[in-house]
């Protein structure tokens, strides 16, 4: 027996009998229920036999209620839909008051629906994000356990900033205004339960190189947080990492690593999302009507992904990017935002965009960036002014992957954590494994979110996941 609305509209064995449990999306002239039970984005008929149908029961199947249908599945006569289920029997399985369910059906502004994020993945384009989610997800993981990688579970809670950015969120058992204080009137931390400042994890890569140099390959997914005060539609304080590392691997062989990666993750939820693709692919298509010609995009969604599975991804030097970008029409008319004048730019995402979209027409990934815009753990190049720093920039996204080889000697990374101002005995067991079988070894961190973003066509990442963590909101 078929047991979900996406195996029933698949059938065409008509006649058959078939039970389906889900919620009311519409119920029109007291014959038409379109039920919806969350496997595919598209709903089925049920018709009932109202003049047969309790009164009763017919007030209770409203919007949002859940219910079980049984009957007999036949060629519909309607539009829309090959198959319908002439309904012998309905029950009510929970109530949904009509005048209170906030999602009715109409068009909400995903602001609303934000406000109601207990109750959102019950419309349809939230319902297609989260499949969506679902399956990279588990692409994820399909691609990393078919190519030899383990899977390492890093800690959330934390000594050590990996990013050495100090936006972290503190994790302490103190009550308020109870903390012991220090001769010099610090919060004594050593009277805490970890004995010491700790803080939630903005990235597990650290822990996980000290897995690579002992397993070769392994990947991290998890949720990490930053305490960045922004309210931006790119922030989120919670959002989920992927982080690959591998002992013997060069840049090379990290940018082949990101390429082959991406391209087989989205490969996937093309071949396995078709209906939520072609959904979301029409709803950003008529959002983008809205938008003024010059903002609007040149490529459809799923263009946009079939771009990024068919292209090579071009390899620039971010000293060539610097040199392109100077001499861009954009910057010599001034109508970037922020102005490329010198090397040694941080590059913004306009910048970024510019490559990809306008200049090289592909997917780029941009290499040798100057040390001192990067993180203290990427290698340092012979010239002494650049490091073996990558990131991965896509169309309408920029920056989706930022990646390096790592610095294995142990007397130039001392250099460097001194340099940055961090605390050379909090990284005591970072610096060990430069002390003990060093060798060279990279990685890299993809935003999950960001992934997600770029495959629905979302526009804020507060969308793409299930409950987000922003500045003043931890609601649900």
């Amino acid at each position: 027996m078929k047991s979900n609305v996406a195996e029933i509209l698949k059938s065409d064995t008509f006649l058959q009998e078939v039970t389906l449990k889900g919620w009311v999306r519409t119920f029109r002239s007291n014959r038409f229920i379109a039920l919806n039970d969350g496997s595919t984005i598209k709903n089925i008929q049920c018709v009932i036999d109202f003049e047969n149908t309790e009164e009763e029961t017919l007030k209770r199947i409203t919007t949002g209620a859940a219910i079980e249908v049984k009957g007999t599945l036949t060629e519909s006569q309607g539009r829309g839909q090959s198959v319908e289920i002439q309904v012998s029997n309905i029950e009510i399985l929970g109530d949904s008051n009509a005048d209170e369910y906030p999602i009715q059906p109409k068009k909400h502004s995903f602001e609303f629906l934000r406000e109601n994020a207990h109750l959102r993945v019950r419309t349809n384009t939230f319902s297609a994000v989260m499949r969506v989610r679902s399956k990279l997800s588990f692409a994820v993981h399909k691609y990393f356990q078919e190519n030899g990688f383990n899977y390492v579970n890093t800690p959330i809670v934390t000594g050590s900033d990996a990013e050495g950015a100090g936006e972290m969120f503190r994790v302490t058992t103190f009550e308020d205004n109870k903390a012991p204080l220090t001769e010099d009137g610090n919060i004594d931390y050593t009277k805490d339960f970890f004995g010491k400042e700790t803080n939630l994890t903005v990235s597990g890569q650290l822990e996980a190189e000290t897995f690579a140099m002992a397993l070769g390959k392994v990947y991290t997914f998890g949720p990490t947080f930053r305490a960045e005060n922004s309210n931006t539609t790119r922030h989120l304080a919670e959002f989920w990492m992927i982080e690959p590392e591998v002992a013997f691997m060069d840049l090379d062989g990290n940018m082949d690593l990101s390429e082959d990666f991406i391209k087989s993750v989205l490969s996937y939820v093309l071949e396995h999302c078709k209906d939520d693709l072609e959904f979301l692919d029409q709803r950003l298509t008529q959002e983008e009507k809205s938008k003024p010609q010059a903002e609007r995009s040149d490529m459809s969604l799923l263009e946009k992904l079939q771009f990024v599975v068919d292209n090579n991804f071009k390899r620039v030097s971010y000293t060539e990017a610097i040199d392109i970008l100077r001499n861009s029409k954009p910057n010599k008319k001034k109508k970037f935002q922020f102005p490329i004048n010198e090397w040694g730019a941080d590059l913004q995402s306009e910048h970024e965009r510019f490559l990809v979209e306008k200049h090289f027409k592909c997917p780029v990934i941009l290499f040798d960036y100057p040390a001192n815009i990067k993180a203290f753990y990427m290698r340092l190049n012979e010239d002494g002014k650049t490091v073996r720093a990558m990131d991965v920039l896509f169309p309408g996204i920029g920056e989706i992957v930022g990646g390096s080889q790592r610095e294995e000697r142990y007397d130039v990374l001392v250099d460097k954590i001194k340099a940055m101002g961090i605390d050379e005995k909090e990284l005591w067991w970072y610096l060990d494994l430069r002390k003990f079988g060093t060798a060279v070894h990279s990685g890299f961190g993809l935003g999950f979110e960001r992934l997600v973003q770029f495959a629905t066509g979302m526009g804020n990442i507060r969308d793409v996941i299930p409950f987000p963590r922003t500045p003043q909101n931890a609601e649900f």
